[in-house]
């Protein structure tokens, strides 16, 4: 199958990828593209069997329905864990791979410094050194505090399993609902109703997909105690933006921090910059030194097995988004 492969490398910088790439697969054509108009192109006059694909460049229009069209890859490696951007595809035509899990453990921490900013007290903590005052301040600790996950992927048994060291009892959902590691209960989403006022902690990382898509509406909002801290890292779309909004001014929660948002980048005008005991991030709680080179490293071992015409690994399944 190696015999005239053709892959194409689509990121805003390739250079370490195409030197281990030749190294894993000396054989093969490759091409590097840099924006999508690239890889548009590179579809249509390259004609690869393979993509590698990092969505970095959101203001332009990613192609998909060039890479699911005729002349599309029999493979796409998606760099990421989401696939929303694909939309769905036909598996006998194409298979979609992700690089679920290469940062499961870094949102993981970026989850737990952002509910440790409002625990700690930290916006306060700060005032009062530009004050040059001295208050003492009560901060809160989270052990024998209960942490819900909404969405029990490997990003959330990430978070579970620290959870756990910090001595907080954990609930969460999943599709399917089964016993995971450092999780005392799992639930389907359907019993979310019930568990949102169970939690001092939220934290929400499921996939986009129909079945989640506002999933965290006023309702949620209105359900969850005054002192909750939401912690948000799934994808634009899973909390409604005017619930979200509303909460928030209305000091309904203690505290909230959004990793994403459905349009990125966040527009200067957007409400969510004023408002109160609100952390906003720009969608980088998955973006640490060196994840692009571990993703790519998924994807090349995933390439001996391409090549060597065993299943890949992480297939992404359209129907359920991951």
């Amino acid at each position: 199958m190696s015999d005239g492969l053709r892959v194409v490398v689509h990121n805003d910088t390739t250079d370490a990828m195409m030197a281990s790439l030749y190294e894993a697969a000396p054989d093969l054509d490759a091409l590097a593209c840099h924006s999508n108009a690239e890889l548009e192109d590179a579809i249509g006059s390259f004609r690869p069997d393979v993509v590698y694909s990092v969505r970095f460049d959101v203001s332009q229009p990613f192609p998909r329905d060039a890479l699911l069209g005729d002349a599309g890859p029999r493979w796409i490696s998606v760099g990421g864990s989401g696939c929303d951007h694909l939309g769905k595809w036909n598996t006998e035509r194409t298979t979609v791979t992700n690089s679920a899990g290469v940062a499961s453990a870094m949102m993981a921490e970026f989850v737990f410094g952002c509910a440790l900013h409002f625990t700690l007290d930290i916006p306060r903590l700060q005032q009062d050194k530009a004050n040059r005052t001295w208050p003492i301040r009560m901060v809160s600790p989270l052990k024998g505090k209960t942490l819900l996950i909404v969405g029990l992927g490997q990003t959330g048994q990430a978070v579970a399993a620290r959870a756990k060291a910090f001595g907080m009892h954990v609930l969460g959902t999943r599709a399917r609902p089964s016993p995971v590691d450092h999780v005392d209960e799992v639930h389907a989403a359907d019993d979310l109703p019930k568990l949102w006022g169970q939690a001092d902690v939220i934290c929400v990382c499921v996939p986009l997909l129909n079945s989640t898509r506002g999933l965290v509406d006023q309702a949620a909002f209105d359900a969850m105690k005054p002192t909750a801290i939401l912690v948000d890292v799934s994808r634009g779309g899973v909390i409604v933006p005017d619930a979200a909004i509303s909460a928030m001014t209305k000091g309904q929660i203690k505290g909230a921090a959004f990793d994403v948002f459905a349009t990125e980048p966040l527009p200067a005008d957007s409400p969510y910059w004023d408002l109160p005991n609100t952390l906003i991030s720009p969608h980088c709680s998955a973006v640490y030194e060196g994840w692009d080179l571990a993703s790519f490293d998924m994807f090349l071992a995933n390439l001996k097995r391409w090549q060597a015409g065993d299943s890949l690994n992480n297939i992404v399944d359209p129907n359920r988004g991951y």
